[in-house]
């Protein structure tokens, strides 16, 4: 396909690391944020090992003066956003009746409100340009909830909602919006979670395993395609069978 400028929010994650990776094999010229620069350039050097190049900036989602500024770079260096992954997110798990204010404005923050503040600056310019695609790293909990996530599965649930009404507005100007709901993947937060709890979670999966980031990742790289022109609005479940729905 046409090679692309794609910038990925949470590029240096788990899910994100194979995102920026796929996108950068399919030939597209990508770049991610970040707030340590330290981990940013070792991870950067990491994905050059691989001879990848993917381009790191400043940039802090949650603000959206920080966002804006961080898309404005990206473009003046790369040049204009085409393929936008809002994918950063964080968690602050607690019971609601124990939960904080805090802990509910910042994953609000950074998992729902970040996709206005990135996604703001880049969508005139697709609209000009006559295309663009944006997705949505949506979440499982998102879909069924859970315990101890009121704040992570609001927000989630919260971004779809954004996709389905982003769609409408914008299919007409050969933008598709859509969102992937991944289950659970064995990225390093899952990963920490007490083995016997992580066995609970893989006995309910009918596939018997968790995820992999790669199968994520092959998600975004199937929606961004010339081919995916016709799919917008749409969620892609990618769980294993953990949460079916129609």
């Amino acid at each position: 396909m046409t090679p692309r400028v794609a910038l990925v929010t949470g590029g240096t994650g788990g899910i994100g690391t194979a995102i920026c990776q796929r996108l950068a094999d399919q030939g597209h010229r990508v770049a991610t944020n970040y707030r340590d620069h330290a981990k940013a350039l070792a991870w950067q050097q990491a994905m050059a090992a691989r001879g990848l190049a993917i381009a790191i900036f400043p940039g802090d989602v949650s603000s959206p003066e920080s966002a804006e500024a961080m898309v404005r770079a990206v473009e003046a260096e790369l040049g204009p956003v085409e393929i936008l992954v809002n994918n950063a997110g964080i968690t602050r798990d607690t019971t609601f009746h124990r939960m904080r204010a805090e802990q509910w404005h910042e994953v609000i923050n950074t998992n729902l409100n970040s996709v206005f503040n990135v996604t703001r600056p880049v969508i005139e310019g697709m609209r000009r340009r006559g295309w663009g695609r944006v997705i949505q790293i949506s979440s499982i909990n998102g879909l069924k909830g859970q315990y101890g996530q009121a704040n992570y599965a609001a927000a989630k649930a919260g971004m779809h909602g954004f996709t389905i009404s982003l769609a409408r507005e914008n299919a007409g100007f050969g933008i598709t919006v859509n969102t992937i709901s991944p289950g659970y993947v064995a990225t390093d937060m899952v990963m920490a979670v007490p083995e016997e709890v992580r066995a609970k979670i893989i006995a309910d999966i009918p596939t018997g395993r968790l995820g992999k980031p790669e199968e994520i990742a092959y998600g975004v790289s199937f929606l961004v395609n010339e081919e995916a022109a016709w799919i917008t609005g749409s969620n892609l479940d990618i769980n294993g069978g953990h949460h079916m729905g129609w």
